[in-house]
């Protein structure tokens, strides 16, 4: 069989040929990863404004919120990424700005739209915990959406694998750092051609939080208090991603602890801790409600 590709699903019988990282219009080259990215921008936007006009609050204020919060996540999502895989800058400082190339944590995101939704929502006298829960909604699927553009970049894959979801990838293709030994190990070559079969950890993330999103919509009606999709958004994402962080090979690491699996581990467990702390407040406080209307 002749093989002519350059991203494949072998087990599942898929090839797609001749998929480039970039494209260009009237001669001016243009990123799948920054496109894909702002795709995802762009849904999670309409997803929480959509949702803002479902709860009844005021949708100019989301639209103002985006304003502040695409910038600040961009750059947060930047700085942590840049932070944790410094020596890959150090030498080469322009290369930070070079966001075509990847390397943007989905963390450093978050935090900065946290950080910037507390400071808008301060300033706007409105509801924190009610707009995290509007904007989960749009951060996960715009996190859907955004992981695609690791796929097009090949990037963010695990290590070798021979199931089901198996993909393989042309060895001239990928940052050879992000190539470990066991995968060296099992080394195809096809008509000459060198390729590495992996695990497509991002497509693990993208179909888990595509069952993220699904739970937090139905999830959302039954809410005992503002903040709480939003907490179940951190808890459900942080367990997803702490096992898939695992199987990576372009972890972000100090040392050999790997930044991202350890802040998902804390924030599952940190998260559950306030929910439940959360929940046995609201029940006493009810309790103490009816106990006041006994009395009188």
């Amino acid at each position: 069989m002749l093989y002519n590709y350059s991203i494949a699903f072998p087990n599942l019988g898929i090839t797609i040929e001749h998929l480039n990282k970039s494209f260009s219009i009237f001669g001016f080259p243009v990123a799948y990863y920054g496109l894909l990215i702002g795709i995802g921008i762009f849904a999670g936007i309409f997803m929480a404004v959509r949702e803002a006009k479902v709860t009844g609050q005021n949708v100019e204020d989301y639209y103002d919120f985006a304003l502040y919060a695409v910038i600040f996540s961009i750059i947060g999502a930047r700085i942590y990424y840049v932070i944790f895989e410094w020596d890959s800058y150090k030498n080469d400082l322009l290369q930070i700005f070079n966001l075509r190339a990847g390397g943007m944590a989905i963390y450093g995101g978050i935090i900065a739209a946290v950080i910037t939704l507390i400071v808008f929502a301060k300033k706007k006298k409105l509801s924190i915990g009610l707009m995290l829960d509007t904007g989960g909604l749009g951060l996960i699927l715009g996190q859907i959406i955004g992981r695609w553009g690791n796929f097009v970049n090949r990037e963010a894959f695990g290590g070798y694998t021979d199931g089901l979801l198996a993909m393989q990838l042309k060895m001239s293709e990928v940052y050879s750092a992000y190539i470990t030994d066991d995968i060296a190990q099992h080394i195809q070559t096809i008509n000459g051609v060198d390729y590495i079969q992996v695990h497509p950890t991002f497509l693990y993330e993208s179909l888990w939080n595509i069952g993220v999103l699904i739970f937090l919509i139905l999830f959302k009606k039954h809410k005992k208090f503002n903040g709480e999709v939003f907490c179940f958004y951190l808890i459900l994402y942080g367990i997803g991603r702490s096992w898939i962080e695992g199987l990576r090979t372009d972890q972000l690491k100090v040392g050999d602890i790997a930044v991202s699996q350890v802040l998902s581990i804390l924030l599952v467990l940190g998260v559950s801790i306030f929910v439940i702390w959360k929940h046995m407040k609201l029940r006493k406080e009810k309790w103490n409600e009816l106990l006041k209307e006994k009395e009188s």
